[in-house]
């Protein structure tokens, strides 16, 4: 789209808009085709984004229970579960379904209220109009 655009990290509607965090559009009645298509592509990249961390929480089973580490370990042990995790995939390691029983309950709180408008960057819906323009580019999917 001509313009060079750093990674962003995916959010919900209660993360305030960031030049880093991209989040879906409020829902009402004004939104576009356009803007629409960019909330359900978001929303299919959000659920690709929670079964991995599902799947990782469900085979690393340590990772549910992070708070018997120091916090300087921490990061090492997260990284070496990931790197595991990927390689296991990336070698069609089996993953036992079994394993999923009881890594939802263990899912930390998130915020139920939106963000205030103060929080928001006045510049990140420049971000966010052109990832809506650049998916529309892209059709179907």
């Amino acid at each position: 789209m001509g313009k060079a655009q750093k990674y962003v990290l995916l959010g919900d509607v209660t993360y305030p808009l960031q030049d880093w965090i991209l989040k879906p559009y409020q829902e009402d009645a004004t939104l576009t085709q356009q803007q629409l298509q960019f909330n359900y592509r978001l929303k299919r990249a959000h659920s690709v984004i929670e079964n991995a961390f599902l799947r990782l929480k469900a085979r690393w089973q340590i990772l549910l229970k992070c708070d018997d580490c120091s916090l300087e370990l921490l990061p090492t042990l997260v990284l070496a579960c990931c790197i595991l995790h990927n390689i296991c995939e990336a070698h069609d390691n089996p993953f036992n379904e079994e394993w999923l029983e009881g890594t939802e309950l263990t899912e930390l709180p998130k915020p139920c209220q939106p963000a205030p408008a103060a929080m928001e960057d006045g510049q990140a819906e420049q971000v966010r109009e052109l990832m809506c323009q650049y998916f529309e580019s892209c059709g179907e999917g």
